[in-house]
């Protein structure tokens, strides 16, 4: 048969770190139904499962090439209910063939106006402004407690040099 339908298989087969090299599972071949956009008007997901079940050995869990093939014809008729089977499976093998796995629904990165906006320190206000000097870089245990100069007479004193500039009536 096509030897681009079966690249297509050994792609989706091995899709996802699938450790099955000897066929395809149920998830990995309803992944290639979606991204082949076999599954659409009048092929459900649900029809995808069935045929699947239908093929595979019983005690496999995986389905092999030639019964691969086997669920494309069972599923074109699905597919192209409307055009005769040896047609709708040509068709199908054209959806297929030629395709790899789409990565749709990836983690994205996180959008970094938000974080940008978060921590620009310029915009902090209250007790959080205090934390930090005016490049935006932390003042550290400084920024945090209120420290005292303790140069005065005594070493505990906290108002140096404030006895001379009391007003006197």
């Amino acid at each position: 048969m096509s030897q681009e339908l079966e690249k297509t298989f050994r792609k989706f087969a091995s899709y996802g770190g699938s450790k099955s090299e000897h066929g395809m599972t149920g998830k990995n071949f309803s992944k290639l139904c979606k991204d082949c956009k076999i599954i659409e008007s009048g092929c459900t997901s649900t029809d995808v499962d069935i045929v699947f079940t239908k093929v595979k050995n019983k005690e496999s869990h995986v389905m092999s090439y030639d019964q691969f093939q086997k669920a494309l014809q069972l599923l074109s008729v699905k597919r192209f209910p409307r055009m005769p089977a040896d047609e709708a499976f040509a068709d199908i093998k054209k959806l297929v063939e030629g395709k790899e796995p789409a990565n749709t629904g990836a983690t994205k990165a996180v959008a970094a106006g938000v974080v940008d906006r978060l921590t620009d320190t310029s915009k902090y206000t209250g007790s959080h402004k205090e934390r930090f000097d005016d490049s935006g870089k932390g003042k550290g245990i400084a920024g945090r407690k209120q420290l005292s100069d303790n140069t005065g007479y005594v070493g505990a004193y906290k108002g140096q040099g404030s006895y001379d500039h009391k007003d006197k009536p």
